[in-house]
């Protein structure tokens, strides 16, 4: 089973396409969920994603609601300045979805205070507000996939 990467309403075209290019070459499958700070056919997105496109699963969803009415029963991790655990301390399974909030302000709190002791967090100094989308991706997806001892890797 593929892990999933979640950007909720992603804000800026070239993060995106470097993610997808992420997914593409880990087999992750991509969920864009809108509203979205671009147009799918956007130049910078698609000079970002190289010739990857074809390689990445990409679903939409409309809304937050849209995505957990496709996956109810989804096993959820949610990335966030607010967590009081590091990513590294989570015991990741085949298939679990991984949530990534827009660039400007994180995912919003009616989605991480149900989520408890799911909300995780990247270590960094203090009075750093983040680190960029992009990068936060292939640290928290590369864990996951250590921890699943990379399959269907080379």
């Amino acid at each position: 089973m593929p892990l999933h990467v979640v950007l909720y309403q992603p804000e800026i075209p070239q993060n995106t396409g470097n993610i997808a290019r992420t997914c593409a070459a880990t087999g992750a499958i991509l969920h864009l969920i809108h509203p979205l700070g671009f147009r799918l056919d956007e130049r910078h997105l698609k000079r970002a994603g190289l010739d990857y496109w074809q390689e990445v699963t990409i679903r939409e969803h409309n809304s937050w609601q849209d995505f957990l009415a496709a996956y109810p029963e989804a096993s959820c991790y949610y990335l966030s300045t607010k967590g009081r655990r590091h990513y590294t301390e989570a015991a990741y399974c085949p298939g679990d979805f991984l949530v990534f909030g827009p660039e400007t302000r994180g995912l919003p709190p009616s989605i991480l205070e149900p989520a408890g002791e799911r909300v995780l967090r990247i270590p960094m100094r203090p009075g750093l507000r983040s680190l960029n989308l992009a990068n936060t991706v292939a640290l928290v997806l590369y864990e996951a996939l250590r921890q699943l001892a990379f399959p269907g890797l080379v």
